[in-house]
């Protein structure tokens, strides 16, 4: 239900909206924060020479099977400049190739190399187990509420 007015600015008669905003970007930004940090570790186990903003296009490549370059552009709404070094690096470091596109014989489309597949399974398994340490106390109900509150949030973004 959208919500009008002063309610939606953040400035209910009683403040307690605002108070919820300002926290819920409080820890926003420190949640984003700690992503930055945990990207550039785990571009870094990938391989020493990974950009942290290349670990995105990585895994992008990986959930998404055999893309176009321009395909990758678009998903990750990226320069095509930028998209360009990342992909010539990542084939440099061997973790992606390059394959002709079925569908226009013209064009080539990359995929992940199998060391690369290879790493970036090793690495979120890593991720997952640290994961699961550190919400170890979590009840599964609130980690099923997690789970659904950020996905509205990815949504509503």
């Amino acid at each position: 239900m959208a919500v009008n007015g002063p309610e939606r600015l953040g400035t209910g008669a009683d403040g307690t909206r605002g108070a919820a905003a300002d926290s819920v970007e409080r820890e926003l930004t420190i949640l984003f924060r700690r992503a930055k940090q945990s990207t550039a570790r785990l571009a870094s186990q990938i391989h020493v020479e990974l950009e942290p903003a290349a670990y995105g296009t990585l895994s992008m490549i990986a959930e998404r099977g055999p893309v176009r370059g321009t395909d990758v552009v678009d998903l990750l709404n990226l320069d095509k400049s930028t998209i360009s070094r990342q992909l010539s690096k990542l084939v440099e470091l061997r973790l992606i190739e390059r394959v002709p596109d079925p569908v226009d014989g013209r064009a080539r489309r990359v995929q992940l190399t199998d060391l690369g597949s290879r790493r970036l399974r090793e690495v979120r398994e890593r991720r997952r187990e640290r994961l699961d340490e550190q919400l170890a106390e979590w009840p599964t109900s609130d980690l099923t509420e997690l789970a659904r509150l950020l996905n509205r949030l990815n949504e509503a973004f």
